[in-house]
């Protein structure tokens, strides 16, 4: 798992006004004509660039939020496990400039003091649903497909899962401090512990990248073998 591959596990209904979970569907690495091979594993990335493909990605605004969401899927066929280097991983817009991945605070920051979330719980993002989560850290994670990584505790410092997928249950819109509590529970019992991805693993997630940026050229990720310590650096076109 790496450890900044975000999971935005909330998703807002912002049409009826409140929290409805959602599912979303992701493909490997194999069906995007842009993947690459990186010490055998098969990466590739894709940008929501805007409002309208992210808006039916995410269910609320995420770009308004102050947000660009890039999904990252590897398919790890190789013989070590993979880990993300954070802070040599960076989108490239069009225009050449490069963005760095925004941290944990900073990200939980943007989403939290959003008006999409406060229209959808009524509360700005400093009340006691985002206390509920302890140590969590919103970002840091992606899920491990099939992997033993769900159920972690919030309170550990585990990271908030990284694949959307992973928030199940009905689809009856949730309003309120009732939204909260759904919310809060769905995080902290699908939160995802930071881990590298291990041979035979399939994993996905979501970069959060300044929503400053508009556009969404190439993404830039620096890659570490655990086992051999050595570092790959990939361009993904987006």
């Amino acid at each position: 798992m790496f450890i900044i591959l975000v999971a935005s596990l909330f998703l807002f209904g912002c049409g009826s006004g409140g929290y409805r979970n959602q599912e979303i569907p992701f493909r490997p690495p194999a069906a995007y004509t842009t993947m690459k091979v990186v010490a055998g594993a098969q990466i590739a990335a894709q940008a929501y660039v805007t409002v309208s493909e992210a808006r039916q990605l995410f269910g609320f605004d995420i770009r308004k939020a102050g947000l660009l969401p890039v999904q990252v899927v590897i398919d790890n066929a190789g013989e070590d496990a993979l880990e993300i280097r954070p802070e040599q991983s960076f989108l490239v817009d069009q225009e050449g400039n490069y963005w760095n991945l925004l941290d944990n605070r900073t990200a939980y920051r943007r989403v939290t003091e959003s008006t999409e979330f406060a229209n959808v719980t009524g509360e700005s993002g400093k009340n006691a649903f985002w206390g509920a989560l302890g140590g969590a850290v919103v970002g840091g994670a992606i899920a491990i497909v099939g992997g033993e990584n769900v159920g972690k505790g919030a309170g550990k410092g585990a990271a908030i899962g990284g694949a959307l997928g992973s928030v199940t249950g009905g689809a009856e819109a949730l309003q309120s401090s009732e939204a909260e509590y759904q919310i809060s529970r769905d995080l902290g019992s699908k939160a995802l512990e930071n881990h590298p991805v291990r041979p035979g693993e399939l994993a996905r997630g979501f970069l959060f990248f300044p929503g400053e940026a508009l556009s969404a050229g190439q993404l830039r990720l620096q890659i570490e073998a655990i086992r051999t310590g050595k570092l790959y650096t990939v361009l993904l076109d987006l």
